[in-house]
C-alpha cells in the first residue's frame, strides 16, 4: 500500500508525546514505532539515532517543540 510518508511521520512524532519522559537534561520517548518512520524522523533531525540498544530516543529541541504542536493540532480538544 502506498501512503504519504510525511503524514505518517507527523502523526508518529505527535504520538511520541504520549511516551515522553525527562532524562535531564533531555526529553526521551519510547521508540516502539516502525523502524522506517523512526529513521526518517532521525534524518529530519527530530530524534536521536534509533539504532541503539536503548529502548528510547532523545528528542531534539525542534523535535520536542514540533511533537507538542502536532499533538495539540491532531488530538487536542477544542473548547
Amino acid at each position: 500500500m502506498e501512503y504519504d510518508h510525511n503524514k505518517v511521520d507527523e502523526i508518529v512524532l505527535a504520538l511520541l508525546t504520549l511516551t515522553m519522559f525527562p532524562d535531564e537534561p533531555v526529553m526521551r520517548a519510547w521508540k516502539g514505532y516502525d523502524w522506517d518512520v523512526m529513521d526518517r524522523l532521525h534524518a529530519k533531525g527530530y530524534i536521536s539515532d534509533p539504532k541503539s540498544k536503548s529502548k528510547s530516543v532523545v528528542l531534539s529541541d525542534e523535535g520536542l517543540r514540533l511533537a507538542k504542536e502536532l499533538f495539540e493540532r491532531h488530538f487536542g480538544v477544542k473548547p
